[in-house]
Order: C-alpha cells, then sequence, then structure tokens
C-alpha cells in the first residue's frame, strides 16, 4: 500500500532552506555528505554533523577522525561525536541545531525513537541495497557473495527496526562480473548522493510518496568480521571467487599454506567438466590439483584458479609466481 505523500517539507520554514544534519562514518557516507555540501543552497543546508568518536588506525594506533569528521573539519561545520547516543545531553545538542532533516548514512548504529523525532519533517536514511533486500551492516559485500545481478540504493524514513521503514525513492544498478567491495561502495556512493538529492528535492515539493517494505522479501546482513573472511574449501568454487570479490579491500578473504596465511585477492572458477582425470576429480577439498598456467585447488564443486596472492608483509603477486618461488608441488593443500 502506497500511503499519500507528506506535505511539503518548505512548510518546516515557510521557504527557507531546510536545516540538515548529516550522521555517517565511513568514506561512502563522507562521499555523499561531500555532493550535499556542494549543492547546498537554497533548498537545503548542512546545519551540523554527527559521527562516531575518532578511532585508533593504522600501524601507529593514533586516534583519528572518521572520513566523515575528516569532511566536516574542512568545511569547518560543526560536529559532534558521541560515545553514547542514548543520553539526555545527546539529544539536547542535536536538537540545539534545529533539524528540518536528519540525513543518516552508514553512521554504524540503530537511532532511538528520542532521536527520530528530532527533526521537525523526517529522518531520512540512504541504505546501499534495494531494500528489502539486504538490510543490516554490510549490504554491499551481501549483495557480492549473494551473486545479484544489480544493486543500487534505497532512500526511506528512518525507524527504530533495522532498515525497516517505508521507502521514498529507489535507484538501481548493474553488477559487474568483476565486481568488488570497493568498486561497489565506489559506485554506490555516487548513486546515491544522486538519489538523496534527488530525494530533498522531492521532499521540498511534497513530491514523495511513502512505500511499506514487503515483509516477505526481506533478507539481512551482519557486520564483517576478518574470521568472516576464512576460505572453507569444501564450499562451492563460485561461492568462494564471490568472497575474494566481496571481502575486498578488506578483511580479504584468505587460506593457510604449510601452516602460514595466504591472501586470496583474485581467482577464477574452474568448472567441474574442466577437470581432467580421476586424480583432479577425487582430490580432496583445498588440493592444488595444477600448477600451469596458474594454480588451481579444488572444491566441493569445481575448483578454483587463484590469479592474485600476498603474503602477510609482502606485496600482493601473481599466484603462479609465489607458488613457484615456494616449490609447491601438486598435492599440497590449502585450509590444512
Amino acid at each position: 500500500m502506497v500511503s499519500p505523500p507528506p506535505p511539503p517539507a518548505s512548510e518546516a520554514h515557510a521557504g527557507a532552506p531546510l536545516r540538515v544534519v548529516f550522521m555517517g562514518t565511513p568514506a561512502l557516507a563522507a562521499r555523499i555528505l561531500e555532493r550535499m555540501i556542494a549543492a547546498s543552497g537554497r533548498d537545503f543546508v548542512v546545519a551540523a554533523v554527527v559521527t562516531r568518536p575518532d578511532q585508533p588506525r593504522n600501524r601507529g594506533l593514533k586516534r583519528e577522525p572518521s572520513e566523515v569528521a575528516a569532511v566536516a573539519a574542512r568545511h569547518q561545520l560543526p560536529t559532534l561525536k558521541p560515545v553514547k547516543i542514548r543520553t539526555p545531553e545527546f539529544l539536547a545538542e542535536l536538537q540545539s541545531f534545529a533539524p528540518d532533516l536528519l540525513v543518516v548514512a552508514a553512521y554504524g548504529r540503530i537511532l532511538p525513537n528520542a532521536i527520530l523525532a528530532a527533526p521537525r519533517v523526517m529522518p531520512l536514511n540512504v541504505h546501499a541495497s534495494l531494500l528489502p533486500r539486504h538490510r543490516g551492516a554490510a549490504p554491499i559485500e551481501g549483495a557480492i557473495l549473494a551473486g545479484d545481478r544489480e544493486s543500487g540504493v534505497t532512500i526511506m524514513r528512518v525507524v527504530e527496526r533495522m532498515d525497516a521503514g517505508p521507502i521514498l525513492l529507489q535507484r538501481s544498478m548493474p553488477l559487474a562480473a568483476d565486481e568488488t567491495q570497493g568498486s561497489l561502495k565506489d559506485k554506490l556512493a555516487e548513486l546515491g548522493a544522486e538519489a538523496l538529492l534527488e530525494a530533498l528535492a522531492g521532499l521540498r515539493r511534497g513530491a514523495l510518496a511513502e512505500i511499506p517494505q514487503d515483509e516477505s522479501a526481506a533478507t539481512h546482513t551482519a557486520q564483517i568480521k576478518k574470521e568472516d573472511s576464512l576460505i572453507d574449501w569444501s564450499a562451492d568454487a563460485a561461492w568462494i571467487e564471490r568472497m575474494t570479490r566481496a571481502f575486498d579491500p578488506w578483511p580479504v578473504a584468505r587460506t593457510t599454506l604449510a601452516g602460514a596465511e595466504l591472501m586470496v585477492w583474485r581467482a577464477r572458477v574452474v568448472a567441474a567438466a574442466a577437470l581432467a582425470g580421476s586424480a583432479e576429480l577425487t582430490a580432496p577439498p583445498g588440493a592444488i590439483i595444477r600448477l600451469q598456467p596458474e594454480p588451481i585447488v579444488k572444491c566441493a564443486t569445481g575448483a578454483l584458479a587463484l590469479l592474485e596472492v600476498q603474503a602477510p608483509g609482502r606485496r600482493r603477486m601473481a599466484a603462479a609466481d609465489f607458488f613457484r618461488g615456494r616449490r609447491i608441488e601438486i598435492g599440497a593443500r590449502l585450509g590444512a
């Protein structure tokens, strides 16, 4: 059921620009914030930014601001970095900016109703999937792992349930066969910024209707952890190949070879029909069944040709060169 459009957002301030408080943290959100700042003017202005607290980063573990905080600093925007958001103090700080809209993009926390009620018009979320598919913290990785042929962005009203609010606008795009987490994040950041600006213009005119999500079609993703990237060679070869793309550039699909960790950056599926002889067909999962022209590893279904790998502390390199340099022989097992 389609709900009638909300009243024109311009009624909030009788023609004055809408005051937006932006909430986000990583690079994808920073790209959207940059586009919003560039487009600020008659219709809306970014009044303030909320992001996660500074975190230890890189080898020195020096505390550094989030990508969103860095953008806000360059443009001299007031910035809040609350450790806790369910406090009267943070709510009062947020309300002091008199927001008409909250715009949330990969902030990283579920917002309580008190915060969602702070803007005069509504809280909006830019979600990097075609909801209700891939709700949750890892929609980009989820789309690649699922083998989806398309992805996109959803502009939705935020409710206290994870990514369950009504849809205001969606824009889709096809996924390339070699799409990685990194490449898809870049594309969806741009698409998300364009969709958000379109939605803001629609809200200003009262031209957007709210469409409830189909709960029966909802799928969910969880936050990615480093242990999720460990390859199980008893899985299907196509799944493992998608892992290498979904976890590039982080946390990177990985396995072990002779007891040492080995990161797998790029791979190619070898169909079961292309395997020859009983030795290749009956080899256990994880066994190296060929070395030329590139190493091929047996999986539960089919096999995987390793194209680019990396040992910890070393540079990325062609898998054939790595295995040749280590004098690995056919029959050696990965992940054993």
